[in-house]
């Protein structure tokens, strides 16, 4: 398995499901894990999740949660806010 950890920003608060409330706007950590497909003549990984770290509203400064997401859903979070229509986190990554 490899992990990418990749940072992610957001101008303005977002909401993503199954997380309740808005998350305030700020730069996040995002890692994407894939596991190298076996078996081909080049490489090749298959994404098997992808974690977002939020902020804990109960924490202190610096406490984070770990929540994994859809990459589809963040990537459109993401889109929302800079109108961007480029996929930053595509679902077949090679």
């Amino acid at each position: 398995m490899r992990t990418t950890r990749e940072s992610v920003t957001f101008a303005h608060p977002f909401s993503l499901d199954g997380i309740e409330g808005l998350q305030p706007a700020g730069t996040y950590a995002v890692d994407i894990d894939e596991d190298l497909i076996e078996g081909l003549s080049f490489l090749a990984y298959r994404r098997v999740s992808t974690t977002i770290y939020l902020p804990l509203a109960s924490g202190g400064r610096g406490s984070v949660q770990a929540v994994r997401v859809d990459p589809r859903e963040l990537d459109t979070a993401q889109k929302a806010q800079t109108g961007d229509s480029n996929d930053k986190f595509p679902t077949n990554r090679s």
